[in-house]
C-alpha cells in the first residue's frame, strides 16, 4: 500500500510537518479557519495518512492563525449550499471525527485563539486539548443563534467530557467562555501560557513518543470504544486488544528491560533498529 507520508502531503488548508516523529497538523483557511467539505476532506486525507505512517507516533493539531483556532463550519455555505448539501458536509465532519477517535495515534489539540462550534468540536475529537489563557479568546457551541445544533459530533462528545446539564445549557444559550472558564468545566485539559502551550504539548508527545505506539493505540481504543459499550463488552473488547499484545515484540521488550533493570527501548523495536529482549 502506498499513501504519502504525513510530512509529504500536498494540501491546500492544512500544513503538515515531522519532528522527532510527532506529526505537527495545523488548520490555515484565513481569515477565521472556519472549514468547508472541501477543509473536511483534506482533513480526511491527513488523518489516514497519520493512521498509515509508522513514522509518526503522535499528533499536535493547532493552527497556523494567530487569533483563530477555527470557527467551525463556514455560515457563508449555509447561505449559498442547499440544505441536502450541508447535510452531506455534516455527515462527513462527522466521519472525519470518528476516524481522529479511532485511529490508533493519539492526538492533541493546541488551541491558541476563538475556538466556536465546529471549531470546538474539532478540539473534542482530539484525545487531550491544550489551551491558551488569553482571556480574549471565545470558546462555545453557538449554533442554537442559528436555528441549529451543534451537528459535528458536539452533541454526543460534549457531554462525554463535562456535565450533561452543563453541556446542554452551553448548546441551549450559545454562551461564550473564556479558556479559564472553559477548563474548569473540563473542555480542557491544560491551560497555558499562549507562548508556552506548543512546548507543553511538544513535550507530552515526546513522552508519548517513546512508549510501544501499539500499547499506546490499544489504551486509546480500548477507552474510546470500551465506554460506548456494556461493562461485560468492553471487559472482553479489553481483553482481546491485551491478548494482540501478550508475546509481542514490544512487550518482549519491556519485560526484558524489566529484569535486566534497564530503560526499554520500544522506539528501536517498533522502528526495526533494535532486537526485542536484546541487551546492549
Amino acid at each position: 500500500m502506498q499513501l504519502r507520508p504525513f510530512d509529504e502531503l500536498e494540501l491546500e488548508f492544512f500544513t503538515t510537518e515531522v519532528d522527532s516523529h510527532v506529526g505537527v497538523l495545523r488548520l490555515d483557511r484565513p481569515p477565521a479557519n472556519a472549514h468547508d467539505i472541501d477543509v473536511l476532506l483534506e482533513l480526511q486525507r491527513a488523518v489516514e495518512s497519520i493512521r498509515f505512517d509508522e513514522n509518526v507516533r503522535a499528533v499536535l493539531f493547532g493552527s497556523e492563525n494567530d487569533t483563530f483556532f477555527s470557527t467551525g463550519f463556514d455560515i457563508q455555505e449555509l447561505n449559498d449550499e442547499s440544505g441536502r448539501q450541508v447535510g452531506y458536509a455534516s455527515q462527513t465532519s462527522k466521519e472525519v471525527m470518528m476516524k481522529i477517535r479511532s485511529t490508533d495515534t493519539i492526538f492533541i489539540a493546541m488551541v491558541n485563539g476563538h475556538c466556536m462550534g465546529g471549531g470546538l468540536e474539532l478540539a473534542l475529537a482530539c484525545d487531550f486539548r491544550y489551551i491558551g489563557n488569553d482571556e480574549s479568546y471565545n470558546i462555545g457551541m453557538p449554533e442554537i443563534s442559528l436555528g441549529l445544533i451543534a451537528g459535528e459530533a458536539g452533541t454526543q462528545l460534549l457531554p462525554r467530557y463535562i456535565d450533561r446539564s452543563e453541556a446542554l445549557e452551553m448548546m441551549l444559550t450559545g454562551e461564550t467562555f473564556t479558556p479559564e472558564e472553559a477548563t474548569e468545566k473540563g473542555i480542557f485539559d491544560k491551560i497555558f501560557a499562549p507562548e508556552e502551550i506548543e512546548d507543553a504539548a511538544f513535550e507530552f508527545a515526546e513522552e508519548i513518543v517513546q512508549k510501544p505506539s501499539v500499547a499506546v493505540g490499544n489504551n486509546k481504543l480500548a477507552v474510546n470504544e470500551g465506554l460506548e459499550m456494556p461493562l461485560q463488552d468492553a471487559l472482553v473488547h479489553e481483553r482481546e486488544l491485551q491478548n494482540r499484545l501478550l508475546g509481542s515484540d514490544v512487550a518482549k521488550e519491556g519485560v526484558s528491560a524489566f529484569l535486566n533493570d534497564r530503560e526499554p527501548d520500544f522506539l528501536g523495536v517498533e522502528l526495526g533498529e533494535k532486537e526485542p529482549g536484546a541487551d546492549e
